[in-house]
């Protein structure tokens, strides 16, 4: 299999619905959770693409573009689109949807940068073929 098979493969989708356990005090959902989200779902696409351990070094410039309001649903999605000898980039958006309405809209993205480690979390090199 190829790199590009690969990255297409390790694509991560997760759904969630915004309900009272992750909402801040404007009835919106908590950025905090947003983030939380958005690094498991990165790790997933990390581990997908490499099939090897890998820790999040960074994530790097998160974009909240909307509050999340209560009773909607979120698709978080993660994307790899750099990989380097050690390093892998991840690309994670969250899509906002109205439960009873047609569309969607993109409110938050962000970047996450995980490393390939061995068993006593020293970098390895990546196994890309």
């Amino acid at each position: 299999m190829n790199i590009e098979q690969r990255i297409n493969l390790s694509e991560t989708r997760q759904f969630k619905v915004i309900i009272p356990g992750v909402l801040n005090a404007n009835n919106t959902l908590f950025g905090g959770i947003a983030m939380q989200w958005m690094d498991e779902v990165a790790y997933i696409t990390a581990t997908r693409f490499t099939r090897q351990k890998v820790v999040t070094v960074s994530s790097d410039k998160i974009n909240f573009r909307h509050a999340v309001p209560y009773g909607t649903i979120v698709e978080i999605i993660g994307r790899i689109f750099h990989v380097g000898m050690v390093k892998i980039e991840v690309a994670v958006e969250i899509y906002l949807e109205h439960m009873f309405a047609e569309g969607r809209e993109k409110v938050i993205e962000g970047k996450f940068t995980f490393a390939a480690v061995d068993d006593k979390n020293r970098p390895v090199k990546l196994k890309t073929d």
